[in-house]
């Protein structure tokens, strides 16, 4: 069997992968689309070839709960062994994300949804203008608190240790351990291994080597409704800081992966708006920075090679699939097919979650009724056009007559599944991680 690794570099824009990334080998498709803004609906296209709308993930149903077999499932039941390592709170068993995987790991993140960690990343990020006093209001916090104390203190202690430069890579969001699991794991001739890395992902904390910023303690949501409360260039720069870093890991992640996998897909399930359009990080909008993505694949031969057809999320799931000898009911392709046809996607906004509303709500801000609606974008070739909040925007000539119309069509044509699960009781510790990253 084909041992096969899915790498998802969770936020990273297509432009940051060009510039940082260049040492990665392999088939690089320069005109990669994702079918979301976001996670959950991304990851729902990848692990099973349709669009979220198809199988009800996205927004206020975002748990993996599908009637649908996914990505996994269809490989362990052909006698893979299937792995996964996660570092996104969504991509979790709390949101139905094992779902076929004989062993599912996450980093601290994740282990935080169970151990009741106390979270210093927040507290730390919200009270920078403290000082070195933060840590010992942290410190007071943590061991009054309601959580573990004796691993939160063990955390903490980390963090400060990395600060002061020692032992400078002991805590990060998840890259370390992630590079840990794949040297210790004990690899065979079936293998299915998936990782989500967050380094690109908000707060941007990268170590402090990395950082020549401060992290800005972003909220995208709310910048995006009324301002940043940091300046633009700081944000930038951090958001380069966490890529920078995150290259570095990869590459030693992707050194150890090669030697154990055949084939190495590398992908983003969205990018970042930094800015553009008067938009902040990736809760709202098809903008073309966040459903453009990088996507590379790497087989030992063909380094370097370049494909300019248009691909999209959908044909990572296909690609999978073929490559263990199974058929596939998805709406992708085979992107390691002689050749790679130029495919008609769709890209889909449902509107932010219930979750942010009520933050936002919270705030006091209430005139988000743009933010609500369902949007689409449609995209072959060069071409992506896509709806706004204002209008209608377009990338390179239309292939089409009348592209909105096209469009209409393409989305009149999903047998779409309407379901919502805003009632979805979630813990405290679950919550607490989705705020600190930016979805509540």
């Amino acid at each position: 069997m084909t041992n096969i690794a899915l790498v998802v570099l969770d936020t990273l824009r297509k432009n940051s992968f060009d510039e940082h990334f260049q040492w990665l080998p392999g088939t690089r498709f320069e005109n990669a689309w994702s079918t979301s803004h976001w996670t959950v609906p991304a990851h729902g296209s990848l692990f099973t070839g349709r669009y979220a709308s198809e199988i009800g993930v996205h927004t206020d149903a975002s748990s993996l709960d599908c009637e649908r077999p996914v990505l996994a499932e269809r490989l362990r039941d052909a006698g893979y062994s299937t792995r996964a390592f996660s570092a996104n709170v969504n991509v979790s068993e709390n949101f139905s994300f094992d779902r076929g995987f004989d062993e599912f790991e996450g980093s601290w993140r994740l282990r935080a949804l169970t151990e009741n960690f106390f979270n210093w990343d927040q507290f730390l990020v919200k009270n920078e203008g403290a000082g070195p006093t933060r840590y010992l209001r942290a410190l007071r916090q943590c061991v009054a608190g309601d959580c573990d104390t004796l691993p939160s203190l063990k955390r903490g202690a980390l963090l400060k240790l990395r600060d002061l430069g020692i032992g400078s890579r002991t805590q990060d969001d998840g890259a370390t351990e992630a590079l840990g699991y794949v040297r210790s794991t004990d690899f065979g001739d079936s293998e299915f291994l998936f990782m989500n890395l967050m380094e690109a992902h908000t707060p941007y904390n990268p170590p402090e080597e990395y950082r020549t910023v401060d992290p800005p303690g972003l909220d995208g949501l709310k910048a995006s409704v009324r301002s940043p409360n940091a300046t633009p260039d700081q944000i930038r720069q951090a958001y380069a800081d966490g890529v920078r870093y995150l290259s570095d890991m990869y590459r030693e992640i992707f050194s150890e992966l090669r030697e154990e996998f055949d084939v190495v897909v590398t992908v983003s399930d969205h990018g970042e708006v930094l800015g553009e359009h008067g938009m902040w990080e990736h809760q709202c909008g098809l903008y073309p920075e966040l459903t453009h993505v990088p996507l590379s694949i790497y087989t030992g031969e063909g380094s370097g090679d370049v494909v300019s057809s248009s691909v999209s999320l959908l044909d990572v799931n296909q690609t999978i699939l073929t490559l263990a000898g199974l058929s596939a009911d998805s709406r992708g392709q085979d992107l390691l097919a002689d050749t790679v046809e130029n495919g008609e996607f769709l890209t889909e906004f449902h509107g932010i979650s219930d979750l942010h509303r009520n933050a936002l709500d919270k705030q006091g801000i209430t005139d988000i009724d743009d933010l609500k609606q369902e949007l689409n974008g449609i995209c072959f070739g060069g071409y992506y056009g896509y709806e706004t909040f204002d209008g209608f925007e377009e990338i390179n000539e239309s292939p089409f007559e009348d592209p909105q119309k096209q469009l209409s069509e393409r989305v009149g044509e999903l047998d779409k599944e309407h379901t919502s699960r805003e009632d979805q009781d979630l813990d405290d510790a679950v919550m607490d991680q989705l705020e600190d990253l930016g979805y509540a």
